[in-house]
């Protein structure tokens, strides 16, 4: 008994040393954790201020620089310094929230930060919302910004979209919510932000508008300005009445769901509709506001910290703008009626990009709505030369035999404009003629991939969908995009990018806060493909589609129709300038039967006539690249004979004249053939010739 007594004792005490060692053992891990705990708290904290430092080591004079007052007016001046436009807050008052109906600051605090009066400048309950938000709806819906971060980007930075902006904006956010109340940062958003028509400010947008001011706006108006902070253009009531309508009431549903406002009033407001007023005598430089509004978007973050008045000097040519206005509103006028199209837009540039005139309608005060640079209208056949581009890169040339007949490819079964078909043809020709069937055939050889990459690499950047249908221009393409493709072929394969703005600077003293850089722009494209593909293009000009565009002088271009006869533009080139047309309807309805090649050619025509001081410009440019550096891209080069090119003594490609001529006899000689295979007689010939779209 003794003997199990002690070794109940013995095991009793074995029981007792283990549990002290484990809690000895789980107190010294314990100690560890916090002791690491403590060392990686000291070094996040020093690392956090080394970081804040690093990024906010400018930021106190950006602070003390700090001011609320006012929006620095804005003067536009064209490229012979004559002013063209002012913009700022001259045109409205600086207010509190005091000052506005509460409709006002609820309305846009609920669509663009509903939680401002919780957070501390930066939301990060909102973030996580925007990310999961953005991530099932797989793209960019919901932004995560708050209206203290959005105040401090417009106080105080540029457009600078990297992660040092990005931080440094988060911690002006933080300093802003710090000094200033909920209160005072809502009313410097609302005095600041831009809302359209040149407007900074809730009160200068609200006499733009509504002819009113700010003090005097109902709910629905009210919920109208709010909605305009997402696009301003987009959703202006003046352009776009339909969308800034939905935008209304996708705020004034927001109020509704945050408590701002009762069932009743919700009711009440969509019920009204905020017609704006629009002025009843033209503005001053009333046709120059597509263009201002076009540059202005572009500016906001290059006046960085400064708080006076700028100066924008900018590429418009003021004779050039004026030729275009005219031209557009008088083939608007006096054909619009009779063939069914209320609209038209232009964009005239020089080669390397600089931007001389912009139309984007025939009535601003009507309609702001710019379609040189928003609307999204198919080019229709103004988009083949990207395809026979497309084509001179993969193998073929400029007298490659194609044949021109009847295809399907699957459900898809393209015609050529008129119902006839010519059978064996050069490119030469086919592209002169504007034959949908051989672009077809030649998109489906090369692949339709590798039409949208050159799309790309000439500077298009709109949704091109990957079917065949969009070798003959299916796709909606803004203007501005189809410019910067037809300049980059101008200058043998550049890349081109539209711009306005030539300069910035303060307007006290003349300090400049931008200059446009005129670096040498990168070869996105091989210059022989682009030599054949402009002699194409004049030949469009001088007997095939666009003969109505013909100018007199050395000039390359092409037509586009699209279906149904919605849109029809011409674009072209001389060695000065690019420029586009195009007439339509903004509800996209048919027009009677315009094609390319009659309004919009001719329309062309004397703007492009009027642009040129020299009434003779001169013959493009070639490529001179030289023809035995090139590799086995352009093995074809050296068969001289066949492709009607020739080197100079300095080894730089030129067309040879005789060739060249020998290729334009063949090309009527192909035409004579076809009108004695075909039953149609001459007119019905002329008439197809001109408006094959």
């Amino acid at each position: 008994m003794r003997m199990a007594m002690a070794k109940k004792s013995k095991t009793s005490s074995k029981k007792s040393t283990t549990k002290g060692r484990k809690k000895a053992q789980d107190s010294t891990l314990l100690q560890r954790f916090l002791k690491w705990c403590f060392v990686l708290g000291v070094w996040g904290v020093l690392i956090l201020g080394a970081i804040l430092l690093w990024f906010g080591h400018d930021l106190p004079q950006i602070m003390r620089e700090a001011s609320f007052d006012k929006r620095p007016a804005i003067t536009f001046l064209a490229n012979d310094g004559s002013v063209i436009a002012r913009y700022g807050d001259h045109k409205g008052k600086n207010l509190s929230i005091d000052d506005v109906p509460a409709y006002l600051p609820d309305a846009i605090v609920a669509i663009e930060d509903r939680r401002f009066y919780y957070h501390f400048g930066v939301d990060p309950i909102g973030i996580t919302r925007a990310f999961f938000v953005n991530a099932s709806e797989g793209g960019f819906v919901q932004g995560g910004s708050t209206i203290t971060q959005q105040l401090a980007k417009n106080l105080f930075l540029t457009r600078d979209r990297k992660l040092t902006r990005k931080i440094q904006e988060a911690m002006l956010a933080v300093w802003l919510e710090i000094k200033l109340s909920k209160k005072d940062i809502l009313s410097a958003y609302m005095n600041r932000v831009y809302l359209g028509g040149g407007a900074y400010g809730v009160d200068a947008a609200s006499r733009i508008y509504f002819k009113k001011p700010a003090s005097a706006l109902s709910l629905y108006e009210s919920a109208t300005l709010a909605g305009l902070l997402k696009a301003p253009t987009r959703y202006s009531p003046l352009s776009n009445p339909s969308l800034s309508k939905k935008r209304t009431e996708l705020v004034l549903k927001a109020m509704l769901e945050q408590d701002r406002i009762t069932q009743e009033e919700f009711e009440e407001a969509t019920k009204e509709s905020a017609m704006p007023v629009p002025d009843k005598k033209p503005m001053p430089g009333n046709d120059e506001r597509f263009f201002t509004d076009w540059v202005v978007e572009k500016i906001n973050g290059y006046v960085g910290t400064q708080q006076e008045d700028i100066i924008v000097e900018t590429t418009l040519d003021p004779q050039v703008q004026q030729q275009t206005a005219e031209t557009l509103i008088n083939t608007v006028r006096s054909n619009g009626p009779e063939a069914n199209f209320s609209e038209a837009a232009s964009v005239v540039l020089r080669p390397d990009g600089s931007v001389v005139a912009m139309v984007g309608g025939v009535n601003y005060n009507q309609s702001q709505f710019n379609r040189a640079t928003q609307a999204l209208r198919s080019p229709g056949s103004s988009f083949k030369p990207i395809v026979y581009l497309s084509a001179l890169r993969n193998g073929y040339d400029i007298d490659s035999i194609v044949i021109d007949e009847p295809i399907t490819r699957g459900k898809y079964r393209p015609k050529n404009f008129g119902g006839k078909y010519y059978g064996p043809i050069s490119l030469y020709g086919a592209l002169t003629l504007s034959l949908n069937t051989v672009a077809v055939n030649l998109a489906k050889d090369v692949g339709i991939d590798r039409v949208i990459e050159t799309a790309r690499q000439l500077g298009i950047t709109a949704e091109l969908s990957p079917n065949l249908s969009t070798a003959l221009g299916s796709n909606g393409v803004p203007m501005i995009e189809m410019a910067s493709a037809y300049a980059s072929i101008a200058t043998n394969g550049l890349a081109v990018e539209p711009y306005g703005i030539k300069r910035i600077l303060t307007e006290k003293d003349k300090k400049v806060l931008y200059e446009h850089e005129n670096a040498r722009p990168a070869q996105v494209i091989e210059g022989y493909p682009i030599t054949q593909l402009k002699e194409m293009m004049h030949s469009v000009m001088i007997q095939g589609t666009g003969t109505g565009a013909n100018p007199g002088f050395y000039a390359a271009g092409k037509t586009g129709t699209s279906q149904e006869y919605r849109d029809a533009w011409f674009a072209g080139f001389t060695n000065s300038y690019v420029a586009l047309v195009w007439v339509g309807n903004d509800n996209n309805s048919s027009m009677k039967r315009v094609t390319g090649g009659s309004y919009p050619a001719r329309a062309w025509r004397s703007i492009i006539v009027a642009a040129h001081n020299d009434p003779s410009p001169s013959k493009f440019e070639n490529w001179k690249g030289n023809a035995r550096s090139r590799g086995s891209v352009l093995k074809r080069i050296f068969s001289f004979g066949n492709s009607g090119y020739e080197t100079d003594e300095f080894g730089n490609l030129r067309p040879n004249q005789e060739n060249d001529q020998n290729r334009r006899n063949r090309y009527a000689e192909e035409l004579d053939q076809q009108r004695m295979r075909e039953s149609h007689n001459e007119s019905d010939v002329r008439e197809s010739q001109r408006y094959n779209d």
